[in-house]
Order: C-alpha cells, then structure tokens, then sequence
C-alpha cells in the first residue's frame, strides 16, 4: 500500500454519493429540495476531489494500492471480498465519472427545476455514482459484477424516470432485458475464470494466465476442442456488448433517451455504456491471449461504428442524433480493444465523455430553450438566442467529428492508426468501417448543428409543445422565442467544453506513450504491434495535429461537414430528393435495421415458445403430471386395490389369515411334498 493512498481515503471516493443518496431517496421531504441537491452534490464534489488527489498521487508519485477492505465470506477456498484496485487506469476513471456526474448534477438543479419527482431523481443519480466508482474501483470480479448489475439497475430506474409515461416504461425494460442477455454472458466468462483458476481476485488470476491458455475442452455440441481463455473472454466481451451496447445488443440504448436528459449524459457519456470498455481493458492480459476473440471484438465493433452512425442521419430527435453518435462511438472504442490498442480506447472513453456529456447537456439546453420540442426541424436560427449553448455546442461537434488539436483528434486519428498497423485478419474490414465511419460522424453531426442554429428560423411558424400563439393588443401573431439557460445549466457546459478542448492536447504522450497506463494494460506486442507502430510514428501532439490536416479522415471530415452544409443551408430540396431516390435505403434505416422487429417478433416469439414448451410439457406433464400428480395417482391405485380386501368384517379377516398361514406352509414344505406330488400326478392321474 502506497503513504499517499490511505484506505479510509479510497473508501470515501464511493460512500460520498452513497450517502447523498440515501439522505436524498429516505429524507427527501425533510430536506426539501435544497437539502436534497445540496447533500448529493456535496457528496460528489467531495469524491471529485478525493479523486484528483489519488490521480496526482499515481502521476507524481507513482502510488499503487491493492488491498482487501472487507471479507464478505469464504466458501471452500473461494474468498468472497470487497477490495481496491487503484492504479492508472482506476484513477484515470474514476476523475472522469466523479467530474462529469458533478456536472449533470449541477445541470440537474435547472432541467429538473419543475419535476415533482426532484428528490428522488437527485437519489438516482447519486446511486449511479457510487454504483460506477465500485465498478471501475474493485480488485475482484465479485465487486465488479456487483457494480455491473448496480449500474444496470439504477439505470432502469432513470430511464423510466417518468414512470406514468408508457414508452419510458418500455425503454427501461427493454434496456433491462436486453442487458440481462449480456449479463448471462458475463457470469459464464466469470464463472469459467473461477472455476479453472479458483479465484476471484484480478492479481491471482492473472498470475495463472498462461496456464489458463494451455486449457481446452470438448464443444458440447459439435465435438472438437474448444480453448477455454477464448470461450471465457468472449463471454466477457458478450456481458460488454450488453453494457457498451454494441450490434446487436445496442437496440435498448436509443430507446433510453425516454428518460430525462441529464441521465442520457451521465449514461452516455461517463458510466454505464464504458463499463463495458473498462472492463475489457482491465482484463488485457487475458485477451492478449486470444486472437479468436480480439477479433470477434473487433469485428463488432466495426460493425457498430459504421452502421450506427448511419442511423444518426435520419434522426430528427436532437438527443437520438446525438444517442446514436455514442453508439458509433463506442464501436470505435471497441475496434481499438480489437487491435490490442487498450489504451487508445481509453483514452478516447476518456476524451469522449467529456464532449459527449458536453453535446447531451447542451442538447438539454437547446430542449429548455424550445420549451421541451425535440424535433431539430422545429428549431433553427437558435445562434443569437442562446450564445453560450451555441458556442459550446460547436466545441463539442468540433470535437466530436474529429478536428485537429481538439481532444476527439487525437484519440480518434489514434484509432483509426492502430486498427492500420494491426495484424489481425479482421483488421482491413475495421479500417473501412472507421475511415468511413469519419465522414458519416461529420455529417449527421453538423446536421444536427446547422437545423439547430443556423438556417431559418421554424419555430416562429408554430407553437411550441402544449402552448397556444399569443396575440398583442393588435391582434398580430406574437410568437414565443427561445431564450438561453440558467447560469446552472451553463456553467456546466463550459466546464465540460474546456476537456474537450484541451484534454487531448494535454495527455496524449503520457497516456498513450508514457508509463501511466504500464500497471494497468497488457499488450503482447510481438503478436499485435499496432501500439508499438503508434509510438514509432508519434513525434509529438502539435506535430500530430499538424500531419491531421493532410490525413484522409481529416478531409473526410471537411466533406462530411460540407455536404452537411449544402444538404440542409445552401439547397435543402437534395436531402428530399435523395430520400425519394434512395426510399428503400432510408426504409430500412428508418425501420433500424429491422433489428426491433426481428427481436420482438422472432427472438420473442421464439423465446415464448419455448417457455411454453417448458411450461406445458415440461412443467405441466412431465413434473406435475408424471412426477407430482402420477406418484399420487398411482398410490391412490394402489390404496383402491388394498380397500377391497379391507372389509371391516372377522370372518373375513380370520379367513385371510387361515389362507395366509396355509399358504405359507405350503411353500415351507413344497421342497418335500412336491416331488411327491409330481410323481403322483405323472401316474397320468
């Protein structure tokens, strides 16, 4: 244990919020709405703090800590713990989660301004905290499925926030379905690890690494030997997909965005969707071991990354646009996994959590602004009524898109190198998808920023959800117009547009190339170079965003936002043009792939037959009717057959029993009488 990272310190950085929850969840009538933001943002800041100071203590002075808080049981030689593991990579985290869960609380305090359900939304939001911090802070797999679930629970709770509202009912159950199907990938990779190793801690399991690797068993179904470290990492992968939504498990992340905006940022941008990022990375010694698995990664992460960023085209919801940009955002994440690029995808986990929390708030405050209208193509011209939502939304897109000397830069151009120098055989596919998926970003990017604050002005045409045109003492049309938000809900957007900003500039070396990440990451580079192909190139984070301005994705970028440009600034009519032109393109993208209707209506379907076939044949006949109700049966068949010889009546009983003792006898003496008896009747009597 290092001097500068004391227990009771660590375990503070989580029972901050956790306290803040409960005061606000149990007491939030007592403390009154106040109190209730008061506690929780008090209990975040002081986690933020704490977590600043163990990052410095890991820069400045190397400091490590690993060590068992409390020992929960013991069951065979399986110890049950709840422990720290705090290194880069930890510290690194647990900055980004406590910072950008700062920021929405304080962004709460204005967009839930008027929600009667205030407190409880506070609680939430708190809880989440605590629950991501266990995560990202555990030394254990047991901790760290138990932050997995916890995350995944308070998320069903914000995401149907709104509880009276059907389609937020929806969402959360969706996304708590579909995580569930995950998460049963997620225990079987754990459960394989702890069974073959015989233990939970991350140390003791990776000491045995390369004998896990030797382990092979026969497939269950179509014989041949299967490597068990491969099957375990893509059932981890599996539990990742869920989490960090990838294809084809991303359907319930969209659909979230039912819940208010502030948990879509916190969501989104720095908890739950990285959970699954984090945890890949964290287990890099054992997926350096498994080229079967790096690229199933990375193929589907590839797969997300372009085809999710095609749904942001057709979007005209301002928080989908941006829901889905996460998702093609995460695919890139995911693709650096795939090449052993561990440290490119945490950095721009890293990178994007601050812009993207920084495009979801101002999203937020583009809603407030248009009194609670999400559709863009109802908004417009909102530049000189909103500047400081404007400003920094611009920043965030800037970022976003990939724009040299901005944060997003610098972890996206990595990607896009690393996936160029790896080995793997599905590494050219990837690279197609995350060139391409450069322009694809540009455009449905700035689409979204050009409809929202350029261009004419729609919401002078109509009113605004739920209100009526006003009318002056002239009768002449007095429409509302939209204005900027509270100091609460901008402040926010300009602290979170400072890290988008420089954040990249400022870590890149250290991060990627310097030893920050040497405790936390394993990479076999003789096997997969790509990260030592980086270094060799790396001269440098100005130098980089100098070479950026002649690079292919930098000008993809450039085309992405012009065409943007033109399609919805310059000659609005091609967008509905290419809409008529390309309508079975547009069909399939507007349907989502049909990946909503092939899960509710043959993955459910399916689903429900066989629980009925479990249920009616297995359930119904087989244990009730064979086992349960045919024992019974054949008992009382039994029993009906005994009931005739039971008459009630002595002569009857006494008669038995003169039969009985006669019968008896009879066999006793059978050995001697028979033969005689044979004898006398083979006289042909």
């Amino acid at each position: 244990m290092s001097a500068q990272l004391s227990q009771n310190m660590l375990l503070a950085v989580p029972m901050a919020p956790l306290v803040g929850a409960v005061v606000a969840g149990f007491f939030g009538k007592q403390v009154g709405r106040r109190g209730a933001h008061s506690v929780t943002i008090l209990g975040v800041l002081i986690s933020f703090i704490l977590s600043v100071m163990t990052l410095k203590a890991v820069i400045n002075d190397g400091a490590h800590f690993n060590q068992t808080i409390y020992e929960w049981m013991v069951v065979g030689g399986l110890k049950m713990e709840v422990g720290f593991l705090v290194d880069g990579l930890t510290a690194m985290m647990m900055c980004v989660v406590t910072f950008v869960s700062l920021m929405v609380h304080i962004y709460t305090i204005g967009y839930m301004e008027e929600d009667p359900g205030y407190q409880r939304f506070f609680s939430y939001i708190s809880l989440f905290t605590f629950s991501m911090l266990m995560l990202v802070m555990s030394n254990n797999m047991l901790q760290l499925f138990f932050g997995w679930e916890a995350v995944g629970l308070v998320s069903y709770l914000l995401i149907g926030f709104w509880y009276t509202k059907p389609t937020a009912i929806f969402a959360n159950m969706k996304a708590f379905l579909v995580n569930r199907v995950g998460d049963f990938g997620f225990i079987l990779g754990i459960g394989l690890l702890v069974a073959y190793s015989g233990s939970l801690n991350y140390g003791e399991v990776f000491a045995k690494k390369d004998e896990l690797a030797q382990v092979a068993f026969t497939a269950p179904l179509w014989g041949g030997d299967w490597m068990m470290l491969t099957v375990a990492c893509i059932c981890l992968f599996i539990g990742a997909m869920g989490k960090s939504a990838q294809f084809p498990l991303h359907v319930w992340l969209p659909d979230s965005m039912e819940g208010p905006t502030p948990i879509s940022a916190l969501i989104h941008a720095a908890t739950m969707v990285t959970a699954g990022i984090f945890m890949v990375s964290r287990m890099s010694p054992l997926f350096e071991l498994s080229d079967t698995a790096l690229n199933f990664v990375l193929v589907i992460g590839a797969i997300t990354a372009l085809f999710m960023g095609f749904m942001g085209i057709i979007q005209n919801d301002i928080k989908r646009v941006v829901a889905y940009s996460t998702l093609s955002q995460l695919g890139y994440m995911t693709v650096a996994l795939g090449v052993s690029a561990y440290s490119v995808a945490v950095f721009h986990l890293m990178t994007h959590a601050f812009f993207k929390a920084l495009l979801f708030l101002g999203a937020g405050s583009v809603i407030i602004g248009m009194h609670h209208d999400q559709d863009i193509r109802n908004m417009g011209g909102l530049r000189k009524y909103m500047p400081i939502t404007w400003i920094t939304s611009l920043l965030g897109s800037l970022a976003l898109i990939g724009t040299p000397l901005f944060s997003g830069f610098y972890s996206k151009d990595s990607i896009i190198l690393s996936v160029h120098a790896s080995n793997l055989p599905a590494a050219g596919f990837a690279y197609f998808a995350v060139v391409a998926g450069v322009f694809v970003t540009a455009f449905y990017s700035f689409r979204m920023y050009f409809l929202v604050f350029h261009g004419k002005e729609n919401f002078r045409h109509k009113p605004f959800p739920g209100e009526h045109d006003h009318h002056d003492d002239h009768g002449h049309h007095e429409p509302h117009v939209p204005h900027e938000s509270p100091w609460v809900v901008t402040a926010p957007l300009v602290l979170l547009a400072i890290p988008s900003v420089a954040i990249g500039y400022l870590t890149i070396d250290g991060m990627l190339f310097g030893d920050f990440f040497k405790s936390s990451i394993f990479v076999n580079e003789t096997l997969h170079p790509a990260m030592h192909e980086l270094e060799h190139h790396f001269h440098g984070a100005w130098a980089m965003a100098l070479h950026g301005l002649q690079t292919l994705p930098f000008w993809l970028a450039v085309g992405g936002v012009a065409t943007a440009y033109i399609f919805y600034m310059v000659a609005p009519a091609i967008p509905a043009t290419l809409g008529r032109v390309l309508r079975p393109l547009a069909v399939v993208l507007e349907n989502k792939y049909y990946m909503d209707w092939f899960n509710e209506n043959v993955l459910a379907r399916l689903a429900r037959g066989l629980g009925l076939a479990f249920w009616k044949g297995g359930d119904v006949a087989l244990i009730d009717g064979v086992l349960v109700n045919g024992s019974a049966r054949t008992v009382g068949g039994i029993a009906s057959l005994v009931r005739l010889v039971q008459t009630g009546h002595l002569y009857w009983y006494a008669l038995v029993m003169m039969l009985g003792v006669i019968g008896l006898m009879t066999w006793q003496l059978w050995p001697f009488i028979g033969p005689q008896l044979k004898a006398l009747f083979g006289l042909g009597l």
